[in-house]
């Protein structure tokens, strides 16, 4: 199993197979609108301009199980990443990454990178086969994840 078997729910409710995104670098990365570290939103950005022509996604799942700081609809929180940050990069529907509820998704990157998720913004860097390489905590800026992300980039296919 990778990466590429799950299946989640964007932010209109419709299912997404993230085998969208095969033999693409991914940084998935749980969000809060309301956060100290909301801003690191502006760095995310700067990254996914970076790279993105290389081949890196970042997906973005809002998260409110930390003292509720992603309040407010999933399209409400869409909007409010595309305005103050000006984001490009997909969002997806709010999920749990923590408890009983959590989502498939973190049920398994959690499993490969063991540890519950400490608060928003804990990043998870996957390569181009779907494999979790590296685990990031929410306080590493989003800069500081720029060496990382060039070794998966420019890894031989």
């Amino acid at each position: 199993m990778n990466v590429y078997d799950i299946t989640v729910k964007d932010n209109k409710s419709s299912d997404v197979s993230l085998s969208e995104y095969k033999g693409k670098v991914l940084l998935i990365v749980n969000t809060a609108t309301k956060c100290g570290l909301t801003p690191q939103y502006e760095g995310l950005e700067a990254l996914y301009e970076k790279y993105h022509e290389q081949g890196f996604e970042i997906l973005d799942f809002p998260c409110n199980q930390f003292a509720f700081q992603a309040p407010g609809s999933d399209e409400k929180i869409d909007s409010f990443c595309k305005l103050r940050y000006d984001t490009k990069f997909p969002r997806f529907a709010k999920i749990k990454v923590n408890g009983k509820d959590t989502d498939p998704l973190y049920v398994y990157l959690k499993e490969q990178k063991p540890g519950n998720i400490k608060w928003n913004f804990a990043k998870f860097l996957i390569d181009r086969k779907g494999n979790v390489v590296e685990r990031f905590a929410p306080a590493d800026k989003p800069d500081s994840l720029t060496a990382a992300i060039e070794q998966e980039i420019n890894k031989p296919e």
